[in-house]
């Protein structure tokens, strides 16, 4: 019988552990549906429009496109488009969607990225989706989207506080 020094099993093991214990969240920031802009009012920044009947047909659709995902938790800003977009998939998964304020990503970002091994949807608009995007990974990488953009999301993958983020277009 072999014996292996008890440093090569020691670093085995830690090798092995460090592995276990690698802490991954994954965060999917997508812009709300396409909203209705025919509503009065709905094309100001105090509006509240709900979403078209292609931003429906595009939010009954999120769960199909998330399939490869469990969230376990869903977050949204406090508009009629942005929750509309994730009742979907909140419906699916059981789970409460979570507002939060917009005007306050930073500290929005600083807590999602105290989460562990989380799976997290977040909804939001052409300008904060980008934003918190950017606050996720560390840098300025991405810009507003243009009005008409609803088919892309990033997913931000953050492994023992080193993030990587991808665009898919749908």
């Amino acid at each position: 019988m072999k014996r292996f020094p008890v440093w090569t099993v020691f670093l085995a093991f830690i090798s092995i552990a460090s592995v276990s214990f690698s802490q991954t969240s994954t965060f999917i920031l997508i812009r709300h549906a396409e909203k209705d802009t025919s509503a009065a009012g709905s094309t100001m920044m105090t509006a509240d429009p709900p979403l078209s009947q292609q931003g429906f047909a595009r939010a009954q659709n999120l769960p199909d496109q998330l399939k490869a995902f469990t969230p376990t938790a869903i977050y949204s800003t406090n508009y009629t488009r942005t929750k509309t977009t994730v009742m979907p998939l909140a419906t699916k998964f059981h789970l409460e969607t979570r507002l939060y304020d917009p005007k306050k990503l930073e500290d929005f970002a600083k807590d999602l990225l105290q989460m562990k091994n989380a799976t997290v949807v977040i909804a939001g608009h052409s300008n904060t989706t980008p934003q918190l995007a950017n606050l996720l990974i560390g840098e300025k990488k991405y810009s507003n989207l243009p009005d008409d953009v609803y088919n892309q999301y990033w997913i931000v993958t953050v492994t023992d506080g080193k993030a990587e983020a991808k665009i898919i277009t749908y």
